[in-house]
């Protein structure tokens, strides 16, 4: 459903010459590693996408330095789940009320820590890191 439905749409919001140079990169979660979504990068992103099974592997235990990672998806996830979500509709309800209720300045506060994790990871060879910020 999301391969086929949801990004889908969120895409073709996108200029065809920028999606023609965008990466697409994910975990090894179980859910992006089965075999329709590997093979829905390898049609769609050939030799384009980073992730388990892919072209380009993700590192193992690699540091969290990207913003989603550090920060938007645990913040969304404890917003989200704060009560017991009952029906597809909370879900979804809960998501798009979270997303919107990130603002600006904490966003700006988030970018603004992205070199200092990534010193912070050379500093330590590429090693655990987020104990020294």
């Amino acid at each position: 459903m999301f391969l086929n439905e949801v990004l889908t749409e969120f895409l073709d919001d996108i200029p065809l010459a920028v999606i023609q140079g965008l990466w697409f990169q994910h975990d090894g979660a179980p859910a992006h590693f089965c075999a329709p979504v590997r093979g829905w990068l390898d049609m769609e992103y050939p030799d384009r996408w980073i992730g388990r099974g892919g072209p380009v592997l993700w590192p193992p235990s690699s540091p969290d330095l990207t913003p989603l990672d550090f920060f938007l998806w645990g913040h969304l996830k404890e917003l989200v789940y704060r009560d017991v979500v009952t029906t597809q509709m909370d879900l979804v309800a809960r998501l798009h009320a979270a997303c919107t209720s990130v603002d600006p300045a904490t966003l700006q506060r988030v970018m603004t820590a992205i070199p200092r994790r990534a010193q912070a990871c050379l500093d330590m060879h590429g090693g655990y890191f987020e104990y020294l910020l």
